[in-house]
């Protein structure tokens, strides 16, 4: 298989086997007239195996969401076809606008404009404004 480098885009690697396809869905690349290439179960020394995205566009990606799904990924930023950026992700401590709460009871769901903001616990990541416990991401 042979995916061509890009001059100028992003690549996120290390991302765990099967969760490719949730990022670019969720990150909506698909939606973008961008070209983006999957690479998925790649072989990998350190993970056994892992996917890839390629994003051959210099166009912003959400790091919250990259580590909400994906923590252990890395963001690669590519500048005239060299590495000029590595971020490793991690998980955010807070995440604004990057899952809802599902109490209906919460402010959220009666003031539409309130973006939705949950903050990292010892327990996992819980609404800022109700402590609802958001579903564990898979």
């Amino acid at each position: 298989m042979n995916i061509d480098s890009i001059k100028d885009g992003v690549v996120i690697d290390h991302i765990t086997a099967g969760k490719g396809m949730k990022l670019v869905s969720l990150l909506e690349l698909d939606r973008d007239d961008v070209s983006v290439a999957i690479i998925k179960n790649v072989h990998s020394r350190k993970m056994g195996k892992k996917d890839i995205i390629k994003i051959d566009a210099d166009i912003p990606v959400n790091l919250d969401l990259i580590g909400y799904v994906d923590p252990g990924a890395t963001v690669n930023i590519i500048k005239n076809s060299v590495l000029a950026e590595k971020k490793t992700i991690g998980r955010p401590k807070v995440l604004t606008g990057v899952i809802r709460c599902k109490n209906p009871r919460c402010i959220t769901s009666v003031e539409q404009e309130l973006k939705h903001v949950f903050l990292l616990r010892s327990d996992g990541y819980r609404c800022m404004y109700c402590e609802t416990k958001a579903a564990e991401e898979q």
